[in-house]
């Protein structure tokens, strides 16, 4: 494994040979003027900076798989250390919005 991999590895919360669970909670950690402009159908839009108040709301289930999503990664990482603090046990950081949305075959919309 090369060091980028791992890296990635380390801040999505998968190994470089899994893929992300497809049946996921997708939560957009984009701000609201950002979701508006685009976003994965099916995704609740739960901006990093609220999201420990927010997460009940979206999915209060902590053993649900979750997907946290921004529009390159930096912030879905945030969220996801954020939430596996609150105790959820299975956040993935899927990266950004158009990567994730290509790689679960959603429509942007």
């Amino acid at each position: 494994m090369g060091i980028f991999q791992a890296i990635r590895s380390a801040l999505s919360g998968l190994n470089v040979t899994q893929t992300l669970p497809v049946d996921s909670v997708l939560i957009d950690v984009r701000s609201p003027g950002e979701f508006s402009q685009g976003h994965i159908e099916g995704s609740a839009n739960c901006p990093v900076g609220d999201i420990a108040n927010r997460i009940a709301a979206v999915c209060s289930d902590k053993s649900a798989n979750i997907i946290v999503f921004c529009a390159s990664g930096g912030r879905s990482s945030a969220a996801r250390n954020v939430l596996i603090s609150m105790g959820y046990a299975h956040v993935f950081n899927g990266g950004g919005v158009a990567g994730l949305a290509r790689q679960l075959n959603k429509r942007l919309v």
